[in-house]
């Protein structure tokens, strides 16, 4: 038999990871106070944020954190490493598989920059979905379905072992083109048996530094800052079938900062009828009150949670 949402509801856990700093501290906040307030059946399961500067966390953040019954938990990442962009949260993002895989058999990772608005039922997979996922916000680095590889995704796609086969079209959260798969990586449910984590931070760790990037690299820092995901999405594709895995709704992973982009017909009539928000962390705007199409209640509650 099938389990039901409800018995799944019982072994899943959030994670992310957690940096020092005003700004971050206050995305992580924000992230978990959310999750107890707005998740319904689910608020209430474990929160693990990973922390790879724990010593550098303001004890006013920790003990917030403490309230809202988050576990934080250092790791040892080399320092250089940590300086290449996101290397942390796919380390991060591993150490909290390997975590789960004893005491879960849901595994959500969230980016910090998240906001969880209404109950995440979405994140609760049926019983033969290994991933539930959202597309990258827009296209930038991806490739449309019926355009070749360029030399960035070809050396991907080698390394992960990614065929010919394995490609099918998804289109971006804001766009309307269809492009090769490009998986978000700030909004993941996976079974943590599956190992899909560390097989990302292993190759990741294992690709980064590789001459021929670091070539693309010197022509545009964005091939640094989204290699991580690049990577993700090869590993995803070489690791499961298309059938166990789930697009969530376009009401998940939805980015606040593209809003007035979006012409989609999945575009939300208003930022509140989702699910899960991504932001760019709007509040180091002093006047992110103005600018924020959000309710008079919800900027409160924001305000409410955030570091003075």
């Amino acid at each position: 038999m099938t389990p039901s949402k409800e018995e799944n509801c019982d072994k899943i856990v959030f994670s992310s990871i957690i940096y020092p700093g005003r700004a971050s501290e206050s995305n992580s906040l924000l992230l978990a106070a959310s999750i107890r307030d707005f998740g319904g059946s689910i608020s209430s399961k474990p929160i693990w944020f990973f922390a790879p500067k724990l010593d550098g966390l303001s004890s006013e953040a920790r003990l917030l954190l403490e309230k809202l019954n988050v576990e934080i938990i250092p790791f040892e990442i080399d320092q250089e490493v940590l300086k290449f962009p996101f290397t942390g949260h796919a380390e991060a993002a591993a150490l909290a598989e390997s975590r789960a895989q004893e005491s879960a058999n849901l595994l959500a990772w969230l980016a910090p920059n998240t906001l969880v608005l209404q109950e995440p039922l979405d994140l609760l997979l049926a019983e033969e979905i290994q991933l539930g996922y959202r597309p990258v916000h827009h296209k930038l680095l991806g490739l449309l379905y019926d355009e070749p590889l360029d030399s960035f995704w070809e050396l991907v796609y080698n390394h992960c072992g990614v065929s010919e086969s394995q490609i099918f079209p998804m289109k971006p959260h804001v766009e309307d083109e269809p492009i090769k798969p490009y998986f978000n990586a700030g909004s993941l449910i996976v079974r943590p048996e599956r190992g899909l984590f560390r097989t990302w931070r292993d190759s990741f760790l294992e690709i980064y530094r590789d001459s021929v990037l670091f070539d693309l690299y010197r022509k545009d820092q964005r091939y640094a800052i989204f290699i991580h995901q690049a990577v993700l999405s090869g590993v995803l594709l070489a690791s499961i079938r298309r059938d166990e895995m789930v697009e969530l709704p376009a009401e998940y992973n939805y980015p606040i900062h593209l809003y007035d982009e979006d012409e989609t017909e999945g575009k939300p009539g208003s930022l509140e009828n989702c699910i899960t928000l991504r932001h760019e962390t709007f509040h180091k705007d002093p006047s992110w009150e103005e600018k924020l199409q959000l309710s008079d209640n919800l900027k409160e509650w924001i305000r409410n949670h955030l570091l003075p």
